[in-house]
This record gives structure tokens, sequence and C-alpha cells, in this order.
């Protein structure tokens, strides 16, 4: 009889052990906890502005031609536009929600028109599945504040590039500060806010 009962616990424990191996994979794919001991720091440069090409840059060039020695002499420095920089239209500071986060937050414009939303000093936990979204929701501290982003209008700008530095990422064309106005770090795994920050109009 022992031996009968040896048989019949082997595929038990077998099947119990088989379960325990799939329940910790999926488990490590789900909650990815090595994430939370890890960091990825990004320094992405500030964007720079696109100036248009000045006229006449076409225009031919040689001993007959206007730049010519028979020609008008160009002036050093003047046939293009000084770049200016990006402008900043808003800006935001980001609370802490599920995890600890701070850093900045840059709404620029650039001189072709594009906008670009621009994460300055970020620090942050690292996680599953992070998005930068930029959404009509409020900004709300405590634990209220967590699950609010995704109830109303709201953008995702992609995968969250590190959890810490400054990093840029564009917005799409008519991106409207009347619409939008504000971010969150989002994990879209377990549909919650790590941090958020309040756009207000520079």
């Amino acid at each position: 009889m022992a031996g009968v009962r040896g048989l019949l616990t082997r595929p038990v424990v077998m099947g119990v052990a088989a379960v325990a191996v799939v329940a910790l994979g999926f488990g490590l794919y789900w909650f990815q906890p090595w994430k939370l001991v890890t960091e990825e720091t990004v320094n992405d440069a500030l964007p720079e502005a696109v100036a248009p090409a000045a006229p006449g840059d076409s225009s031919p060039s040689g001993p007959s031609g206007p730049s010519g020695p028979s020609g008008p002499s160009a002036s050093p420095g003047t046939d293009k536009p000084a770049d200016t920089g990006p402008e900043t239209v808003a800006t935001g500071t980001f609370i802490s929600h599920e995890h600890e986060t701070t850093g900045t937050v840059r709404v620029l414009k650039l001189s072709d028109g594009s906008q670009v939303l621009r994460l300055e000093g970020l620090d942050t936990s690292n996680g599953p599945d992070l998005r930068v979204w930029v959404t009509d929701a409020p900004v709300i501290e405590g634990k209220d504040g967590w699950f609010v982003f995704d109830d109303g209008a709201h953008h995702s700008l992609g995968k969250l590039k590190g959890n810490k530095g400054d990093q840029n990422y564009a917005l799409p064309a008519g991106f409207d500060l009347e619409t939008y106005n504000s971010v969150t770090i989002w994990c879209d795994r377990f549909d919650v806010s790590f941090g958020a920050a309040e756009l207000a109009k520079a």
C-alpha cells in the first residue's frame, strides 16, 4: 500500500511544483521587482530651435554673381537670423503619488512651431510599463490622486526613458494647454500614478 501511495503522491507533487513555477514566472514578469532596485538615468540635451533658412541662400556665387567682386559685399553674420532657443510656455513641479517623485516639467515651443515636454531633474522609482501621460485630470495630493488620470482625456507620450534625469518627449500637433493641463508618470500595468505635475502657463 505504501508503494501505491507513493506512486499516487508523486504526480500530485510534480503537478503542484509545476503550477508553482508557472506562478512564480508570471509574478516576476508582471511585477518585475528587480526594477525597484535598478535605476536608469537619461540626460537629454535641451531641444534646439530650428532657424528658418535665410532668403537668397541659393543665389549663384562667383566673380560674376552678387557675391563676386563686382557685386555688393555681404555683411558677415547677417544672412541668417540668430537662434533664440525654445520658448517656455508652461511649467510644473512633480508631487509624489504611489512612489516618491521629484523634479520639474516644462512645455517648450520650438521656432518651427512644434512643442516638446521636458522633464528636468526627474527622480522617481523604476517600475513596470511606466509611461509619460498628459491629461486633463486635476493633480491631487495623497492616495485620492493616484488613480484619476485615466478617467478623462489623456495622451501617452511613450514609455518613460528613465526614472532619473532630464528627458524630452515630443508633444502631438495641436497640443492645447486648455485641454491637457497635467503630467503624470503613469504605471500602465497597475493603473496608478507614481507622481504628477500640474501645468501652469508661463
